[in-house]
């Protein structure tokens, strides 16, 4: 039996199980932490007696409550996202207290997640798409509009008070209408700026959950709101069916993983199961792989089995890195969904392209090449050889490389225009394309005994390739790829 794409789930799994690392933690599904809002613990901003005067803790209490019900009425695969969407909601409120300490909008806030918490109980089983779905951040309410399409206002708010970004919120009302491939998708209106491109939004139900996706992009100044980040999510329904939700018929199934969504590992295997095209990308990836390795020699798949494990770590790290990003000072402790989804997306689809478009038969050194952590463009022109590319460090922005390679072929050798001591290196190895082989080694000249970088390493460092972190490898093997539009649009994510 050929094993699974994700064959290194099952060692992060066991990382995640056994260590305590601040970055395990981080990677790790929220669903797996406590969901206990201890608003009164020693240390809090809130104080001894702030606790003592306000009933902080009853009201958490009741919370827990509520979501204990909510729980025994879920089905086991949703469970995960109403426990992540109660840690999330945690998050929000522990934020505003360290900045804040404890007042009037927090008890107030406490006691709309109680009430939230109670509609969703009575939620579970409702059928179709038509009426209001809610989750930590704010509601969606459903209307049918008429053949096959709905009317849908949305309402978000989260105030997390720690500057002048700190509230992000969206109000609007567009109409989706269903698509071929089982979504309802629309757009976000441009507010006062009709010259704007109008943002997609689509929507669609998963299992229990009601899915809802924005293209946040870049520029957010034409949106029908300031922040529109938060408007991608899954919601709960709220309250039990009406006679406008019993008479819907829309698709309520759930599209499954490869992998239990019961017992998610990570914040990206939960993210993966909260939505339905990231499920069939992730069940369309397995297809794909086992459809590769027996086309394989052995070596190449050797090779591609140990990028493969990389790319699951990877995959595991990107939907949190960019639910919280670190490069956003300023916003880093929201909660940036639809930047988290699309990230997560196209690492996602730039994989697929590699699997799916996996070129075997290619000869010699042109073309495009791909790897978990590179890409190469070679161009060969009667014997000149050109190749642009990178390679880079997960979640950062600041190490990593920039191919720009130059030489000839002789022989079908490649021949570097560099002179120097470590020149840069391109050379098949049965399917795959080994760049810069020898610089592993190198890389770690470039220190001298007293531990600094540059001259002081000695002649023997040879410069470095990768010019912001000086004790980087240029070396990659990368795997022959056909060209893809999915592999362009990853190159513009920070990864």
């Amino acid at each position: 039996m050929l094993a699974s794409y994700r064959l290194a789930a099952v060692l992060l799994a066991a990382t995640i199980g056994v260590s305590a690392s601040a970055a395990d933690d981080f990677v790790r599904a929220s669903s797996s932490g406590s969901t206990v809002l201890n608003l009164c613990s020693k240390g809090s901003a809130i104080g001894e007696a702030g606790c003592k005067a306000q009933p902080y803790d009853a009201l958490s209490g009741k919370i827990q409550d509520a979501l204990r019900a909510a729980l025994a009425k879920a089905p086991a695969n949703m469970q995960p996202l109403l426990k992540r969407d109660q840690v999330w909601f945690n998050e929000l409120v522990l934020n505003i207290v360290q900045d804040n300490g404890g007042d009037d909008s927090i008890l107030a806030l406490l006691k709309q997640r109680t009430e939230t918490l109670a509609t969703i109980v009575g939620g579970f089983g409702r059928p179709g798409l038509a009426g209001r779905w809610v989750d930590a951040f704010g509601s969606v309410t459903v209307t049918p509009a008429g053949q096959g399409a709905y009317h849908v206002a949305v309402d978000t708010r989260a105030d997390y008070r720690s500057g002048e970004e700190s509230l992000w919120e969206c109000h609007f009302a567009t109409d989706l209408a269903l698509a071929g491939d089982g979504w309802l998708k629309g757009t976000v209106p441009a507010k006062d700026r009709p010259e704007l491109k109008a943002t997609p939004l689509k929507m669609r139900r998963q299992g229990e959950t009601l899915r809802v996706v924005v293209d946040a992009g870049e520029d957010e100044a034409g949106y029908a709101c300031l922040r529109p980040n938060q408007i991608t999510g899954s919601y709960f329904a709220s309250g039990g069916p009406d006679p406008i939700a019993a008479a819907d018929k829309a698709d309520t199934s759930f599209i499954a993983p490869s992998f239990d969504c019961v017992h998610p590992h990570s914040a990206s295997d939960e993210e993966i199961c909260s939505d339905p095209e990231l499920a069939d990308n992730d069940v369309r990836l397995n297809r794909a792989w086992k459809a590769l390795l027996p086309r394989l020699d052995d070596t190449t798949r050797r090779a591609l089995s140990e990028d493969q494990r990389n790319w699951v770590k990877a995959q595991a790290w990107q939907y949190p890195e960019h639910l919280h990003p670190a490069w956003a000072k300023r916003t880093y402790f929201m909660h940036h969904t639809a930047d988290g989804r699309d990230q997560l997306r196209m690492l996602q689809r730039e994989r697929l392209a590699l699997l799916e478009g996996f070129d075997e038969g290619r000869k010699g050194l042109a073309g495009l090449w791909l790897g978990y952590t590179a890409i190469l463009n070679v161009k060969i022109e009667g014997d000149d050889v050109t190749a642009e590319g990178g390679k880079w460090m997960q979640g950062s922005w600041k190490d990593g490389c920039e191919y720009s390679i130059t030489g000839t072929l002789t022989k079908g050798v490649f021949r570097s225009d560099d002179e120097r001591i470590n020149p840069d290196t391109l050379e098949r190895d049965h399917a795959t394309l080994m760049v810069n082989r020898q610089d592993d080694a190198f890389a770690k000249k470039r220190f001298g005994d007293d531990g600094k970088a540059g001259d002081k390493a000695g002649d023997k460092a040879d410069e470095a390739k990768c010019r912001r972190n000086a004790s980087i490898s240029s070396t990659a093997r990368l795997f022959p790829v056909r060209p893809s539009p999915d592999i362009d649009a990853g190159q513009k994510s920070i990864r």
